[in-house]
């Protein structure tokens, strides 16, 4: 209980801090460390506001009742709880500040909430979706699920592909979802800020791309080689995933990495290159620790600012 107020309060604080908080350029460096080893292509994971690690683990992609599941772990105490098993796709996974883990199920078309810190009551708050990945679910906007779907990977609307970016708002006890961007060939992960602006990795197209509370839609970053797992943490600062070389460790000439990008001082920080495949990335709220998985040597990394 100490742990969740003290995070309660440490939100409360930032509250407070004046919006050029983020234009200060902060050099840093990490240091990393094995979390877990040991698993099957873990692939989805976020880090909640308590502490408590989040991920997937999809060995047998579409299969339900297979091997797949969603666990969650205390990083520093190494003690897991199975959040659930079977589904047939567990992609990626949210969570907010009440305790409830979401996550999408691509190949089951579903998203998912589970209650109590992935204990309570589990429910489908989303059906009939096409090829749901990327999720997330804003601290403070309750009653908001952002995802993409990609039902045609690598193709863009103007070539035939249904691709897109949306938003599923809860009105009593249904969900309803709208549109945010449409035509994308591949995006991939989705993050979204303390401003409400929407970001999201596009993987085919090599960019970032952001979509402000006027609706408009930019280019964030571009040049990017095959970027896929996205967060945020709040001082607006953007963490992915980059696996142009899925498998390959840096010592076989593999040119995978996980980045740091500060937006309002254009500040890029290489966190940690060479891994075999950091598929998805997760931040604390102030950016001290980042968590990714590493799908094909099953482990899970932290990088820790030694700043």
């Amino acid at each position: 209980m100490l742990r969740r107020a003290q995070s309660f309060i440490a939100i409360l604080c930032f509250s407070c801090l004046p919006l050029s908080a983020s234009n200060t350029a902060v050099a840093q460096s990490f240091k990393t460390d094995l979390v877990i080893s040991g698993l099957q292509k873990p692939s989805g994971i976020n880090l909640d506001v308590y502490g408590n690690l989040y991920y997937s683990e999809i060995p047998t992609p579409g299969t339900g009742g297979g091997a797949n599941r969603v666990v969650r772990l205390n990083a520093n105490r190494k003690k897991s709880v199975v959040v659930s098993a079977g589904d047939p796709n567990p992609e990626n996974i949210s969570t907010d500040l009440y305790g409830n883990v979401f996550w999408t199920c691509e190949s089951a078309g579903v998203i998912v909430r589970r209650t109590q810190f992935g204990t309570g009551t589990q429910s489908v708050l989303l059906r009939n979706l096409t090829s749901p990945v990327g999720i997330d679910v804003p601290l403070f906007a309750p009653g908001f699920i952002f995802f993409t779907q990609i039902p045609t990977p690598g193709i863009p609307g103007t070539e035939g592909g249904s691709n897109d970016v949306k938003v599923a708002i809860q009105f009593l006890r249904s969900y309803f979802s709208f549109p945010l961007n449409m035509g994308e060939p591949e995006p991939v992960d989705i993050a979204v800020g303390l401003d409400g602006t929407v970001y999201w990795t596009c993987r085919t197209a090599g960019v970032i791309l952001m979509r402000n509370t006027s609706g408009e839609i930019t280019v964030v970053e571009s040049g990017l080689d095959s970027p896929m797992g996205l967060d945020i943490d709040l001082y607006g600062r953007l963490y992915w995933t980059e696996v142009p070389t899925p498998g390959v460790s840096g010592t076989n000439g593999g040119r995978n990495r996980v980045v740091r990008y500060t937006p309002s001082t254009d500040e890029t920080v290489v966190i940690n290159s060479g891994d075999p495949e950091p598929y998805d990335v997760t931040v604390s709220l102030f950016g001290d620790e980042v968590f990714w998985t590493c799908r094909s040597a099953g482990v899970i990394l932290r990088a820790r600012s030694n700043q």
